[in-house]
């Protein structure tokens, strides 16, 4: 019997590697919106990171999403994010 893959994604703040269902993915849309990806099929540039309030903190000071993403992130999906995180 074949064994299923388990895809692997790295956090963008830890650069740890992780199984895809373990990590929260952040979309930037080919309009420009910024979303979160709770099932991983919106289209546009991702960047993934922990579902960790001590990894959000991070993120949110060194604003590494916006780096990442190279846009301008609001204080709402920072918001949601914490809301996921702390859950």
């Amino acid at each position: 019997m074949k064994v299923k893959k388990i895809p692997m994604r790295t956090c963008v703040v830890t650069k740890e590697s992780f199984p895809k269902r373990e990590l929260l993915r952040v979309v930037r849309q080919p309009d420009g919106s910024v979303v979160i990806d709770l099932n991983g099929k919106i289209n546009g540039r991702g960047a993934y990171i922990k579902k960790d309030i001590a990894v959000y903190e991070k993120a949110r000071k060194s604003r590494i999403l916006d780096k990442k993403l190279e846009c301008n992130i609001s204080d709402e999906v920072y918001d949601e994010i914490k809301e996921i995180c702390e859950k």
